[in-house]
């Protein structure tokens, strides 16, 4: 997959470096994979949580961060939309 949006990430761990190692395994694993149907993701990721408009959910670092991504399958592009704490997660409506 090609994940887009990386940015968004290394700006966060800016912040939050003890979570560094985690997204950075999860950006390497998306980018050696390709997913073709949300089953592909559960599979691996059996915590994920799928949303609207293929919207997917993370859990990173033991549900401590969480990761909101776009899947376009088809397309085999993974879009960053939004990271934070899980606490912070729970204030957002998506």
């Amino acid at each position: 997959m090609i994940v887009v949006g990386k940015k968004l990430i290394f700006d966060y761990l800016k912040k939050h470096a003890n979570a560094k190692s985690s997204f950075e395994m999860w950006v390497a694993e998306v980018e050696r994979t390709d997913w073709r149907t949300p089953q592909d993701i559960k599979a691996r990721y059996s915590t994920a949580s799928f949303l609207h408009n293929n919207l997917v959910v993370f859990n990173i670092k033991g549900n401590s961060y969480r990761l909101v991504v776009i899947v376009l399958y088809e397309e085999s592009v993974v879009r960053i939309m939004w990271v934070g704490t899980h606490a912070e997660y729970e204030k957002k409506i998506f």
